[in-house]
């Protein structure tokens, strides 16, 4: 048994959070809330649980030591994502040479690119596309070239392949930025289609950019491969990049890493995040990310996904139930992409008018179209089942009907 919370309502007023105060976040706009409703936070990709106590635990002890001077990171860093990688995706021989720290995900992100590609580059990204992806390259000065993932017969997103070939080859482009688990999608590739992925990535000398930020946060019965895993060749031209901030809900203490086996690209991604004389570590998101990454973390994440992909599959058939809507259910990740086009069409109206009617009754869902969704909205489902259920019951009464 283990004390971890899951079920509770986290009141998290007064405590700097986005999630329920989103006119506090410049990149987002919500309609006025209706009088005698209150706030359900569905949007953003933070949890709505209290974190792992061997984190609270770790910082609390840090803490007590009043003094917070100029540090370094400490071998229980290093120790505790190498055990981390190893025991969650069986990567063996990482060294404390492969790993940095980075701010930021998406910072990483920049400064990889920035490693393979010159300003007004073209750079390869998948569609559907996280819009951190969107904003953090057309604001670094590149050009995003989108492939678009296609839905088989059964309704899973695949990489078009030749599509991506044609891309690469037309605008001779040398940076993809690759999202495993995929970001909104919630796809967990397979082995197979990383090593024709990273195959092809070969073939045009193309380094990859792989965000393996979701990698922890699987639904039961599927396994992350890390795609550096895939090919000797995939180890030496990809940067990928990884955090407990998702993981753990840590993205409020910020503290990224990522991992670049290849010596030179190595070398080329450190200089250029050193330059911005930004990309520091916090002495508390050392200690949260050693915390984190403990036994008592680790079964802090295993109970973790059996209550988000319980929370999943409530979802999909609540979504699935309703004429007109449609939702692939994801393979990992907390969050979903119900497509509205043929609810939409029937009555005449369009999913900013769904998503407004929604946002108005407290269910602060997301905007589909800025990553590529035209008629989707995504949706957070980490949060307690209680709450969930109480943003369905107000579609039923107020939207959806």
């Amino acid at each position: 048994m283990n004390d971890f919370n899951f079920t509770d309502i986290l009141d998290r007023t007064g405590k700097d959070a986005v999630a329920i105060d989103p006119e506090a976040a410049s990149f987002a706009e919500f309609p006025p809330l209706k009088e005698g409703f209150s706030r359900i936070p569905m949007w953003v990709a933070d949890m709505n649980f209290p974190t792992a106590p061997s984190i609270t635990k770790a910082i609390i002890d840090r803490a007590e030591h009043p003094a917070f001077g100029y540090f370094i990171p400490t071998d229980a860093y290093y120790d505790a994502i190498i055990h981390w990688q190893k025991t969650r995706n069986g990567v063996d021989g990482l060294s404390k040479e492969a790993i940095g720290y980075e701010n930021g995900v998406l910072g990483g992100v920049v400064s990889a690119v920035r490693a393979a590609a010159a300003p007004d580059d073209k750079v390869l990204v998948h569609s559907p596309t996280y819009i951190g992806f969107t904003h953090a390259l057309e604001d670094a000065g590149y050009r995003i070239v989108l492939s678009e993932l296609k839905k088989d017969s059964d309704g899973i997103y695949r990489m078009d392949f030749d599509d991506m070939e044609a891309k690469l080859k037309a605008h001779k482009i040398h940076a993809v930025v690759f999202c495993s688990p995929h970001n909104p999608t919630g796809r967990v590739w397979r082995e197979d289609e990383l090593k024709d992925a990273m195959a092809l990535f070969g073939q045009y000398d193309v380094t990859v950019i792989s965000d393996e930020i979701w990698s922890d946060l699987l639904l039961s019965g599927q396994t992350h491969i890390p795609t550096q895993s895939v090919s000797d060749d995939a180890k030496n031209r990809t940067v990928a990049l990884y955090a407990p901030s998702k993981t753990f809900n840590l993205a409020g203490l910020v503290g990224s890493y990522h991992i670049v086996y290849n010596k030179t690209l190595r070398d080329r991604v450190r200089a250029i995040s050193s330059k911005t004389c930004y990309n520091s570590m916090n002495v508390l998101s050392m200690h949260a990310l050693i915390g984190a990454y403990s036994e008592t973390g680790a079964a802090w994440v295993d109970a973790l996904r059996e209550v988000i992909t319980r929370n999943v599959t409530l979802a999909c058939d609540y979504f699935n139930a309703k004429p007109g809507i449609k939702v692939t259910p994801p393979q990992g990740t907390y969050m979903i992409f119900p497509d509205f086009a043929e609810w939409c069409e029937a009555r005449h109206t369009d999913v900013g008018a769904v998503l407004k009617a929604g946002q108005e009754v407290g269910v602060l869902w997301q905007d589909g179209r800025p990553f590529h969704g035209d008629t989707h909205i995504r949706l957070n489902l980490a949060l307690p089942e209680s709450r969930m259920n109480e943003a369905f019951e107000r579609l039923d009464k107020y939207v959806l009907i």
